[in-house]
């Protein structure tokens, strides 16, 4: 019987270097003397033995905490919420956080859903009146305070702890690769677009979700996953790998168990709002059904391809989609709908069971591809998985340089929309989006790659197996797989005798 690979030895092995085994960063390092040395005897003991206060992971830890405190220095000329001549755009600051303290009335006292609906999931929500209502009565008593600077800087605090949280689990995920964690604590996205909404409440709760799973607790994996698809609806998809690998496994009564964890939590969250506040919790599925397609997305580029080659009288495939919502919407969940069958097959079938990083990205990748929606700081849920799919410093770079690109274009076309004055051609936006969805969908093809040859998965070169993989790492393949790939092939029928 074909089975995985026994797990090997554990975290306390020798850390991994990426100047010594990541060809980009080898070849960088080449300007500052070369890759780490034999002689660099502290960074090389076994992770957690070394005798420097300096170690690699608290070095990461200060360079997100560095990151984030750029991060709030760039969106300082927003913070004080008095957004005169679009500075908000020009200085590239804008932040929901801060116009949704108004537009959600927050600043009014309006507790979320029962005085307002809400454009967000039920535990967005919750945050947002947790942290707002509390300024709010502040404010209320002290009328020189500026309450949405308040709200912003309370937000900006424990959005950046959660963002700290999430690059402390991928260290501990990553034990034997500290360096891997780098990759998001220096991502130029997350120093761009951490507070430009809520999206790292539910990153922080989808980490800690993996983090149990990769713990062997598959009932808090369940519960936490649940929680942050309360808040952001992308964690959910997280489950359908699982249940992938786990079938594969024949370890199905872990993955079962947190599924329905998942579903009871995220239930809990939701039944206190939506049984008396119907009307008002139902916002957030009205908005995603009625929304049109929105900038920078396939569909988007798609309509700029319309316009080039179509005429006002035969406006073209994703002109017509726009006006006919309903039919994009349907189109939209088929194409994820078909990408995330082919994900299931490729964990079946390759010829190792996949790591459960590379299929969770695969999914939440192919869930962005084909959205009609995809905001800038969306760019932020993929970070934690491509740093734990495929911790390779050269795509990734690409990947953020086209992010960054996309950045600027963003905030040039709201410029343009805001004063009607075009910052630039609408090609230069198109172009950004256009190599922003490049880059993803190259960093898809190079995960199914190292899928396909588990030879080329830098994480298996560090580890045996799957170190997210918790009751699952090291586990044999099913029987049942087995003998399916075992299965003779039906013989042919004899041809018929010639008459």
């Amino acid at each position: 019987m074909s089975t995985q690979p026994t797990r090997g030895i554990d975290d306390a092995g020798a850390a991994d270097h990426p100047s010594r085994s990541d060809g980009f960063v080898r070849g960088v390092s080449g300007l500052i003397g070369g890759p780490l040395g034999d002689h660099a005897t502290a960074l090389d003991r076994p992770a957690g033995r070394e005798n420097r206060f300096w170690t690699a992971a608290r070095i990461v830890l200060a360079l997100v905490c560095l990151t984030l405190a750029l991060h709030w220095v760039q969106k300082s000329p927003c913070q004080d919420g008095a957004w005169q001549n679009n500075v908000q755009y020009t200085r590239f600051c804008y932040t929901d956080v801060l116009a949704l303290y108004y537009a959600e009335r927050l600043n009014e006292g309006a507790v979320p859903y029962r005085d307002h609906p809400v454009e967000y999931p039920v535990l967005t929500g919750y945050f947002m009146g947790a942290l707002g209502l509390p300024v709010h009565a502040l404010g209320e008593n002290d009328p020189g305070l500026n309450q949405a600077m308040w709200f912003y800087n309370l937000n900006a605090l424990v959005l950046g702890a959660l963002a700290v949280a999430t690059v402390a689990v991928i260290l501990a995920l990553r034990r034997r690769r500290p360096w891997d964690a780098a990759l998001f604590a220096l991502a130029p996205a997350l120093m761009l677009t951490a507070t430009v909404n809520w999206d790292l409440l539910a990153i922080g709760l989808a980490a800690f979700g993996l983090l149990a799973w990769a713990r062997s607790r598959p009932l808090p994996a369940g519960v936490l996953l649940g929680l942050a698809g309360a808040a952001k609806m992308w964690p959910l998809f997280v489950l359908g790998p699982i249940l992938v690998l786990a079938l594969r496994a024949g370890r199905l009564r872990a993955a079962l168990t947190a599924l329905g964890a998942a579903l009871a939590s995220l239930i809990a969250v939701n039944l206190p709002v939506a049984i008396p506040y119907r009307e008002n919790w139902d916002r957030f599925f009205e908005l995603n059904s009625e929304r049109a397609i929105d900038w920078g997305t396939l569909w988007y580029i798609g309509r700029h391809l319309d316009g080039k080659i179509g005429s006002p009288a035969d406006p073209g495939p994703f002109e017509w989609l726009n006006v006919n919502i309903p039919t994009l919407n349907a189109l939209s969940y088929a194409l994820f709908g078909l990408a995330c069958l082919g994900v299931a097959a490729l964990g079946l079938l390759a010829p190792r069971r996949p790591r459960l990083a590379q299929l969770a990205f695969l999914v939440v990748a192919a869930f962005l591809i084909f959205s009609k929606v995809w905001s800038q700081q969306f760019v932020l849920w993929l970070l934690p998985l491509v740093v734990l799919a495929r911790p390779r410093w050269g795509a990734f770079l690409a990947w953020q340089v086209a992010e960054v690109g996309y950045f600027a274009a963003f905030y040039g076309e709201l410029l343009g929309a805001s004063t009607g004055r075009p910052v630039f051609p609408e090609g230069v936006f198109v172009l950004a989006a256009t190599l922003r969805l490049t880059t993803v969908v190259v960093l898809c093809v190079l995960v199914v790659r190292e899928i396909l040859r588990p030879e080329l998965d830098p994480v298996r070169a560090t580890y045996a197996d799957d170190p997210d993989g918790g009751l699952l790492d090291g586990a044999p393949d099913a029987p049942w797989l087995d003998r399916w790939r075992r299965r003779p092939l039906e013989p042919a029928e004899p041809a018929p005798a010639p008459a």
